[in-house]
């Protein structure tokens, strides 16, 4: 399933190139059923040979098949995330995809900061942050980079636009767990 997934997203992206692809996507459905069925996904780009990011879209929760979901964020990841310049056919063989498979969020009932911390598993969980109109999320890989609580949230509170200590504010948060396919 992994090979076919990181393919799906390559040849998305080869689409929107207007590269070459040959991606059998019926042959993948057929062998693959969950393909078929509602997912939600986010896919990374990296480039070699630091792993920087180069792009990341996705879809928080599922509502449409999951083969569609990473076709589109595959594509918007090289060529619409609003922090890069669209991806370039030269830059492809320096590329590395991530696809990560979200569970569907679950929403944290929580009464304080300290209370948050017991609730929250590091490297396990990705959080979505909402206050207002302000949302953010990192997936559970964003914990390899930011491995303490505080540094995690306060620096999603400020991806989020808000100020780095809106934990204060008790925002609405919620939890999810995501499956990594990582192309080798």
């Amino acid at each position: 399933m992994e090979e076919t997934i990181i393919a799906l997203a390559k040849a998305a992206i080869l689409v929107a190139l207007n590269q070459a692809e040959d991606f059998n996507l019926t042959q993948a459905r057929n062998n693959f059923p969950l393909l078929n069925e509602q997912g939600a996904v986010f896919v990374t780009l990296r480039t070699l040979p630091n792993y920087e990011l180069r792009g990341c879209i996705g879809s928080l929760t599922a509502y449409r098949p999951l083969y569609k979901d990473i076709i589109f964020n595959a594509q918007a990841a090289a060529m619409k995330d609003p922090r890069f310049l669209p991806l370039k056919k030269e830059e492809l063989p320096n590329i590395k995809l991530e696809v990560a498979l979200l569970s569907e969020p679950k929403d944290v009932n929580y009464s304080s900061v300290a209370d948050l911390q017991t609730k929250i598993r590091p490297f396990h969980d990705g959080v979505v942050l909402q206050l207002g109109k302000h949302r953010a999320t990192y997936l559970p890989s964003v914990w390899e980079e930011l491995p303490k609580f505080d540094a995690f949230f306060s620096s999603l509170c400020l991806k989020a636009g808000l100020t780095e200590n809106c934990l204060d504010q008790h925002p609405t948060l919620s939890t999810y767990q995501a499956t990594k396919y990582k192309e080798k």
